[in-house]
């Protein structure tokens, strides 16, 4: 009585306003009500030596009604009026009623006049009130009150007993065998339970009504009769009497609560031991997988050939698809872990959980950016390294074909220059060897450029560190080395002609004029087969159509290049015709030049062959670009949705773990919708992850339709999984909080209220300027003129806060706050510490002077306690968890096996070690 909490009372009785009054029309349950009600009131009243007969008649003068409130509630009621006048009734009448309604009950249409006037359904509904107040409502088994608690304890009860099931408090007693159970549990010698039968009510009603009013001091409230004969007995006369068995027996519930208290206490302790052991594995094993992984992302040792580093990237986009994202899991599961710890060690009022070295969170976030920086450099050197071959094996194969071409030119032209013809050679024939000496110098110098053209690819395939340099340059150095060697020998035999010039008169002017032609409209046919052969590499559209504009006009020199042919080959035929005129003996060959009038007619008919083909492949590789910039487009729409509906989602989630709309289980219910939408989402992430493979396949490198990358896109995703996974954990250690504070949902929308008007940049954390602001205007009286000069909020100005609010404390102590305010030492307050702050001090929080109030009820009142009191109190399990680590007791009253029950209660709270 001395803890009664008017609210409380009016929780519980707000339901009786709507009291149905039409039920006691039913005359069975009025009867009942009677009777119950009657024998009740009169189990007080002889207390003061009286009692009542007739429960309508014997309150309607309001003296025994005023005595009853005096018997139960252990007060002085004002002096009542001696008079016989309805006046003096009514007024002591109305005095009972405002003592009820003193004690927070509301008293709903009931008035003194109808007490007075004996209406019967007002005054059985009066004593209703005040058995409800002051016999029910302060029952409370595990934080439930009144009927639920009643009830549950009634279950508890009885549940050994298999025949026996508790439901309600109507026709679940009709039966008999729940109020012989009940005294069975707590006194088996009153009842030989085992010759009950369930089908004989009448005998078990009787038998614990007799028992009971016999040895228990419970008067006999209703006759067996009644409820049985009652097809649904009257619930309130049944929880009156039932209640009279609670408050019997109410002393052997302090044991069962203080084994409770035990078990609840230990529960927590080796939850938190698990979680502990949990986080320490999964921390190591997600450290190991990182220190195996980063080696291999910071190998950058090259290969050789195209295909090892396709297989190389392959088994990159296996890492990104197939191993990482459990990773990523296992990172974002062991945040909310810790998160969750530390939440359940602050609330039952546990030191800070402190990971093995190396492992904090922040360790691990440590390693994880070590990990995306070696991932983001492997991929860019990935792709650095094939477009690098690429462009090395077009060079090699460009660096063959023009090195085949000069080597067939250059076949025999040493043995040609070292000839010694010219020593027998007639006038005509040396002039004729002198001539054709200068249409190969003119050849010679055509072929200059092809031979720095193969020096340079040669160069630059070393600087570009081809794996077969060796052998390029072996043959570079060949080609240049025998280039030289030509040039020495044409100038060698140059001079041998120009010596004997002045014996050589005549020359034959048309086979010069031919080879002259000749010579360089065969190398530019040479030109245009290497040309129309070359391979090509482009990667835009716009290249392709650069190379086909070329073509096209190469394709439009092609009448002017077959007009030179024609007059090329009609020099020829005038020779021939010279020849047979003037039977002219030159054996049948042109002394200036090899190129023989077939020979050209045989490359202008390959490459005339050559520009359809060349034509069909500029058509394929334009088709092939075509289909690049389809799927560019593809990758740039969905990218550019995408991408700023995770953006809007991010921005969604953060205003929603800021405002508050609705209670904190409204906005969980929110936010798990937001989660489930989320991943309702992630079908269109694989699909843009499918696009994005075909565009790496397709060796595409750039996009001008988006700004964002496939990893802008699995960034994102990530860290909108990563959050609304954490907002969701936030909002769930509130709800811990709440309910293990006893915080109400209007307290914690004002604390949430001051916390986000000084959270001014939306961070969700405060600084300790702001988190001064914010405890000012929650009534908090810091005043600290240090503080507003320098606008910081250092120890001593939060020393000064915490000893405004009442607080006292050295050095020690409020080192101590000062880590559970902000344990990582970050300079800013979280809301889940404001929280925990500002509703520490009226926390209905477990302590260690509690827990060994509860051991020294289970030792009945010893300094020690037994290992047979834990396994008799205890459940085994936590039984045998105190029994392995509480210290023997060595106090002078200790017996053999005695355990220390005071050092391991000081332990579970960090206050010693366990």
């Amino acid at each position: 009585m001395d803890h009664y909490d008017p609210q409380q009372t009016n929780d519980y009785m707000q339901p009786e306003e709507d009291w149905d009054r039409d039920l006691l029309l039913d005359p069975a349950w009025e009867k009942q009500q009677r009777k119950t009600f009657t024998a009740w009131c009169n189990s007080h009243l002889r207390k003061a030596g009286t009692q009542i007969e007739n429960i309508e008649e014997d309150f309607r003068d309001g003296l025994k009604l005023m005595l009853l409130l005096e018997v139960i509630s252990g007060e002085r009621l004002a002096k009542p009026e001696r008079g016989k006048m309805r006046v003096h009734k009514i007024s002591n009448v109305n005095k009972a009623l405002d003592f009820i309604a003193s004690k927070g009950v509301k008293l709903v249409s009931i008035g003194a006049e109808e007490i007075v006037d004996g209406n019967v359904k007002m005054t059985l509904g009066m004593i209703w009130t005040i058995i409800l107040r002051f016999a029910i409502q302060d029952i409370s088994v595990e934080e439930t009150s009144a009927k639920e608690g009643l009830l549950l304890w009634c279950q508890r009860k009885t549940a050994p007993y298999k025949n026996v099931n508790i439901q309600n408090f109507h026709i679940s007693w009709k039966d008999g065998l729940g109020f012989c159970a009940l005294i069975h549990r707590h006194r088996p010698e009153l009842i030989d339970y085992g010759k009950l039968r369930k089908d004989d009510p009448l005998t078990n009603l009787n038998t614990a009504f007799d028992v009971a009013e016999k040895y228990l001091d419970i008067p006999k409230m209703l006759d067996a009769e009644d409820i049985v004969g009652t097809a649904r007995p009257d619930e309130k006369a049944i929880m009156t009497y039932v209640s009279s068995f609670y408050h019997a027996f109410s002393g052997a519930q302090k044991a069962e609560t203080a084994a409770n208290r035990i078990c609840k206490v230990l529960a927590v302790n080796q939850e938190n031991e698990q979680l502990m052991e949990d986080y320490e594995k999964l921390a190591s094993d997600l450290l190991e997988w990182i220190r195996r992984t980063i080696p291999w992302l910071e190998n950058r040792a090259p290969e050789n050939t195209m295909q090892a580093m396709q297989q190389k990237l392959e088994d990159f986009r296996d890492y990104r698809r197939l191993h990482k994202p459990p990773k990523v899991q296992e990172k974002c599961q062991l945040e909310i872990n810790f998160n969750t710890l530390q939440t359940k060690l602050r609330l039952s009022n546990r030191p800070a959980f402190m990971p093995s070295e190396g492992k904090m969170v922040s360790d691990i976030n440590n390693a994880w950016g070590g990990l995306e920086q070696a991932e983001k450099g492997y991929e860019e050197w990935l792709l650095n390294e094939i477009r690098r071959l690429e462009r090395l094996d077009h060079l090699a194969e460009k660096f063959r074909q023009k090195a085949s071409i000069h080597e067939s030119w250059t076949d025999g032209k040493e043995a040609m220059l070292q000839q010694k013809d010219y020593e027998t050679a007639t006038l005509s024939e040396i002039k004729a060897l002198l001539k054709k000496h200068e249409a190969f110098e003119s050849d010679l110098a055509a072929h200059q450029d092809r031979v720095e053209q193969i020096a340079a690819i040669a160069q630059e395939l070393n600087e570009l560190d081809y794996y077969d340099s060796p052998s390029v340059n072996a043959r570079c150095q060949k080609i240049c080395d025998q280039w030289d060697n030509l040039g020495a020998l044409t100038q060698k035999r140059r001079e041998a002609l120009e010596r004997t010039e002045k014996l050589l008169e005549t020359i034959d002017q048309l086979y010069l004029e031919y080879a002259k032609r000749a010579a360089p409209f065969n190398n530019w046919m040479e030109g245009a087969m290497e040309d129309l052969q070359d391979t090509f590499i482009v990667h835009t559209i716009e290249e392709i159509q650069g190379l086909t504009t070329a073509h096209e006009q190469f394709k439009a020199t092609l009448p002017d290049a077959d007009k030179e042919r024609q007059a090329i080959l009609g020099i020829h035929n005038e020779v021939s015709k010279i020849v047979q005129t003037y039977h002219v003996n030159m054996a049948g060959t042109n002394p200036y030049t090899t190129i023989t009038p077939h020979e050209i007619n045989g490359k202008w008919e390959h490459v005339r062959q050559l520009v359809p083909r060349r034509d069909q492949a500029l058509m394929e590789e334009h088709a092939r670009q075509q289909q690049n910039e389809r799927l560019r487009k593809q990758f740039g729409a969905q990218a550019n949705v995408i991408g700023p509906w995770i953006q809007t989602k991010m921005e969604e989630i953060g205003r929603i773990s800021i405002e508050m709309h609705g209670t904190l289980e409204d906005q969980l219910n929110h936010l798990r919708q937001y989660e489930k939408s989320i991943v309702n989402y992630k079908p269109k992430i694989d699909q843009l992850e499918g696009d994005h493979q075909l565009i790496q396949e397709a060796l595409i490198f750039d996009n001008k339709h988006t700004n964002y990358t496939m990893e802008h896109i699995r960034v994102g995703w990530e860290q909108l999984l990563t959050t609304i996974a954490r907002t969701i954990n936030e909002v769930e250690n509130q709800i811990l909080t709440r309910d293990a504070k006893g915080i109400s949902q209007e307290q914690m929308n004002e604390f949430r209220a001051s916390f986000n008007h000084f959270d001014r940049d939306h961070s969700g954390t405060l600084g300790p300027e702001e988190f001064k602001a914010c405890l000012i205007s929650l009534g908090y009286d810091i005043g600290n003129d240090a503080q507003k000069k320098t606008g910081m909020m250092d120890c001593e100005d939060f020393r000064a806060c915490l000893i405004s609010m009442g607080y006292n404390m050295g050095e020690a102590e409020f080192a101590r706050i000062m880590s559970i305010v902000d344990p990582n030492r970050l300079g800013v307050v979280t809301f889940q510490a404001f929280i925990d702050f500002m509703s520490r001090e009226t926390a209905d929080t477990d302590t260690a002077d509690q827990v060994m109030a509860s051991f020294k009820i289970l030792a009945g009142d010893k300094n020690y306690i037994t290992v047979d009191e834990l396994r008799r109190e205890l459940p085994p399990d936590q039984a045998e968890y105190c029994i392995a680590r509480m210290a023997p007791y060595n106090g002078r009253d200790a017996v053999p096996g005695a355990l220390d029950y005071m050092s391991f209660s000081t332990a579970l709270y960090g206050e010693s070690d366990l």
